[in-house]
């Protein structure tokens, strides 16, 4: 098995059933298997689980509470405006949200809101690159590709709000 080969394995969590893929160089996907971004592994992918002990042993962490920064040797594969974008994600606080708009101007792409919207989409680092705290500009949350249920989880997870959904007694399933 060559080093490079892509390996996956899936993650039970909170907030469903995770796809986890990467090489030997790091993790390049963390994928929601239900959404509009569901996304299956490729047929020339390779099962391993145990190339993914420390990402699943963060993760679950993370939803234990115990765990604010995640320390993983990431690679994302994206265009240049994309990797900028979610290097700057990368910098949003455990706790804190922002609005697309804020994240456009710390990119220095003031009038690239929309854009900057796009690349949050294609974020292929779900919750590790916590595209789930960018938010309107009113203060709504916004779509997401894991599902608005599991992005009102995590923000309420990450105490930075109070959303309906645990007004509404937590998670459904399905969801």
């Amino acid at each position: 098995m060559s080093d490079h080969a892509m390996r996956y394995t899936y993650l039970e969590s909170p907030v469903g059933r995770l796809l986890l893929a990467g090489n030997s160089e790091g993790l390049s996907e963390i994928r929601f298997m239900e959404g509009r971004h569901a996304t299956l592994p490729e047929e020339s992918w390779l099962v391993d689980d145990k190339a993914f002990r420390e990402a699943a042993s963060q993760l679950r962490a993370y939803f234990a509470g115990k765990l604010c920064e995640f320390n993983l040797p990431l690679i994302p594969r994206g265009t240049q405006f994309q990797l900028q974008v979610w290097s700057a994600l990368r910098e949003i606080p455990y706790g804190k949200t922002i609005s697309y708009a804020e994240l456009a101007r710390r990119i220095g792409k003031p009038k690239a809101v929309r854009a900057v919207g796009a690349a949050n989409g294609k974020n292929p680092l779900a919750i590790v690159i916590p595209c789930h705290r960018v938010i309107g500009s009113d203060g709504s949350l916004t779509g997401y590709g894991g599902g608005m249920r599991n992005k009102e989880y995590l923000l309420a997870l990450e105490g930075s709000g109070t959303f309906s959904l645990m007004q509404e007694g937590g998670l459904a399933a399905g969801a």
